[in-house]
């Protein structure tokens, strides 16, 4: 008799454990919150082109291998990215400073944080932050990792103002989460750690390369040919960004935006960030103000290094006809702005950056461009905008309303 009871006692328990763990992990009808397709999106396995070279992907491509990209991974971040709840009054997300239409930035001078506030910062564009240098995010480098960096402004107190403890509560709480976690990392528990992952992995899939210059550099395959899908405008303003245009030293752009750390001042054809625009060595001084007696000094002021003052990390410059305004506090209105800087703007500071813009004489460098060579430069800028990357349906907000 006893056996007995034990028995029917084993089998109570048995049944309700398995239905608890059940009914943890069914998936509920996420239709009427989520439109989400049955088959994830490819975000693990992009087709990119032959100039996402060695030297990109195996030196620049910042995924640690502890947190690869996966559909599902990136499902749920897609999903965490445009969520409100993730702000403490559920009035913004990421994607309210990141929009997709402007390459993932915002087109205000500073963003505006849940409780109305304003960013310190302009927002800066996320394309290919998969291919930034670890140590290296944020405009002053205060983030060592991606995995990093997409948890400060969840917690930063002006713009969504939440602790992670309070996130998880939270999420915790809202019935599409539970099977997205579970599909993305195996279990339906919500932590800190997996939301930082899912986040990252769908920044990491934010991958530009379907370019009006793509197109042209995979006809040639050498950035100094003149381009056959370009106008000859467009080939004016490409060999003025890479240094071809004239013999002078300094002063291109290709110095800070293709640089791989071990280019000349001339760059030669056999450059190797041919695809990513961004800075892959020490920070630069741009020359945009003229000391260090301002608000905002950058990387040297947050790191507390004397020779990156005024330096602030260069953005990749894809998708930069849309990232408008520009500068680290979005100062510049437009790319004819910013390329009149570079032209005649460029101010002496004590660290600007040599060589890339101070001659032999320790004096500023100017481009001094003709109207005819800045609207080609601009022109060639406006090549970099992937049409393909700011309407493709599984970087947009997945939410019904």
């Amino acid at each position: 008799m006893k056996s007995s009871v034990f028995l029917y006692l084993f089998l109570i328990t048995c049944f309700f454990s398995c239905s608890k763990e059940e009914a943890e992990y069914t998936p509920v009808d996420q239709s009427s919150v989520l439109n989400l397709p049955k088959v994830p999106f490819n975000y693990s396995n992009p087709n990119f082109p032959n100039s996402f070279n060695s030297f990109v992907m195996d030196v620049l491509d910042n995924t640690p291998t502890n947190n690869p990209t996966t559909d599902a991974g990136a499902t749920l971040g897609r999903v965490l990215f445009y969520d409100k709840n993730m702000s403490a009054n559920n009035t913004v997300s990421c994607a309210s400073c990141h929009l997709q239409n402007k390459g993932f930035s915002d087109d205000r001078k500073l963003s505006v944080g849940f409780d109305g506030g304003f960013t310190g910062r302009n927002s800066m564009g996320l394309a290919n932050a998969r291919f930034g240098e670890n140590g290296k995010f944020f405009w002053d480098h205060r983030a060592a990792t991606l995995e990093e960096q997409v948890l400060m402004p969840i917690q930063d107190e002006v713009e969504m103002g939440m602790s992670l403890d309070d996130l998880i509560v939270k999420l915790s709480a809202l019935e599409y989460y539970p099977a997205l976690f579970t599909e993305a990392f195996g279990s339906s528990e919500i932590n800190s750690d997996k939301i930082s992952k899912a986040l990252a992995q769908f920044v990491r899939s934010m991958v530009s390369y379907q370019t009006k210059y793509d197109e042209g550099l995979a006809q040639t395959g050498n950035l100094f040919d003149n381009f056959p899908n370009f106008t000859a405008q467009e080939n004016l303003g490409k060999s003025i960004f890479n240094g071809s245009f004239r013999a002078e030293p300094g002063g291109n752009c290709a110095i800070c935006h293709m640089n791989n750390g071990a280019i000349p001042v001339n760059p030669t054809s056999n450059l190797q960030n041919l695809a990513i625009f961004t800075m892959v060595a020490s920070p630069r001084n741009n020359g945009i103000d003229p000391d260090g007696n301002v608000a905002d000094t950058g990387i040297g002021g947050a790191l507390g290094v004397t020779n990156a003052i005024g330096a602030f990390k260069a953005p990749s410059l894809r998708n930069i006809e849309l990232t408008a305004p520009y500068m680290h506090d979005g100062r510049l209105a437009t790319l004819e702005d910013v390329v009149e800087h570079y032209s005649t703007g460029v101010l002496g500071h004590p660290q600007l950056s040599a060589p890339a813009l101070v001659d032999a004489n320790g004096n500023p460098i100017h481009l001094n461009l003709s109207q005819i060579e800045k609207d080609a430069l601009v022109a060639f800028l406006k090549t970099l905008t992937d049409y393909e990357f700011i309407m493709d349906e599984k970087y947009a907000n997945p939410f019904n309303n």
